[in-house]
């Protein structure tokens, strides 16, 4: 399932609410929450994460993961608490508009 223009960083706002991951966890947790019907490659999660941190929603630093291996690890900023409300809004009030149009459509 291919992803609408700016909703990978929601969905990344969202799993990081949860917590500090890195990139890769980011990655197997929305394939899991999809029931494995979106996947996101690095291709498009990694510029995603660099422009969230470059806005100052989210904030990486360097970690270990569970297998020991050194990752870049990735947090939500307060500014990033907050955008992840107001994103949340905006869709619903996007998916509110497209179920009218095809209701009335």
């Amino acid at each position: 399932m291919d992803l609408l223009q700016g909703t990978l960083d929601m969905l990344i706002l969202k799993i990081l609410a949860s917590g500090r991951r890195h990139g890769y966890d980011i990655s197997k947790r929305i394939l899991l929450l999809s029931d494995s019907r979106m996947k996101v490659g690095h291709g498009s999660m990694y510029p995603a994460l660099h422009r969230l941190e470059k806005k100052g929603l989210i904030r990486s630093s360097l970690g270990e993961t569970k297998r020991g291996r050194e990752a870049k690890f990735y947090e939500l900023t307060a500014h990033g608490h907050t955008q992840i409300e107001v994103e949340k809004q905006q869709w619903r009030e996007f998916v509110g508009v497209i179920e009218s149009i095809l209701e009335k459509g």
